[in-house]
């Protein structure tokens, strides 16, 4: 199945998310997505704006996908970002993918128990197909059976 996904990221890591974005064309990985994204950036400094077009783009969405790098934990946007995507009906599921070893999660993933990836091991980015359909698939189904459960995330 193809998600839709949202591909959130601080800005100094946009280059990684325009990788990340294109891995979905590499025959030798099984990661089938529809990207979402402000891979560039909106042309403003209104916040509320700039709200609006995220907001748009996490719309009809199944998975959010956080790219972490070194000051992500600091990013105004990205817990925003978490905040949309978990407030939506229904839900999205949430996947963490740390862009290097010694970076700091965003206390939003711990909070909602993100499955956290990593990207410099081989063996992560195979499963970053895998993640994504589990935290989506795993979001529908609470869903269905915890009723008000736009707070959670799936793990």
């Amino acid at each position: 199945m193809t998600r839709r996904v949202f591909i959130s990221y601080q800005h100094e890591d946009q280059m990684k998310a325009k990788g990340f974005n294109l891995m979905r064309y590499n025959e030798k990985l099984d990661l089938r997505f529809t990207g979402r994204h402000l891979l560039d950036p909106v042309k403003s400094n209104d916040d509320a704006y700039i709200s609006r077009k995220i907001r748009e783009q996490i719309t009809n969405t199944s998975a959010t996908v956080v790219l972490i790098g070194d000051k992500t934990h600091q990013s105004d946007w990205v817990p925003k970002e978490v905040a949309w995507s978990l407030g939506k009906n229904p839900p999205n599921g949430i996947v963490g993918i740390r862009l290097s070893d010694d970076v700091k999660l965003p206390q939003e993933l711990i909070d909602c128990g993100a499955e956290i990836l990593d990207w410099f091991k081989p063996e992560d980015v195979r499963e970053f197909g895998d993640a994504i359909e589990r935290a989506a698939s795993t979001t529908r189904r609470l869903i269905n059976v915890i009723p008000n459960t736009s707070s959670s995330c799936s793990r």
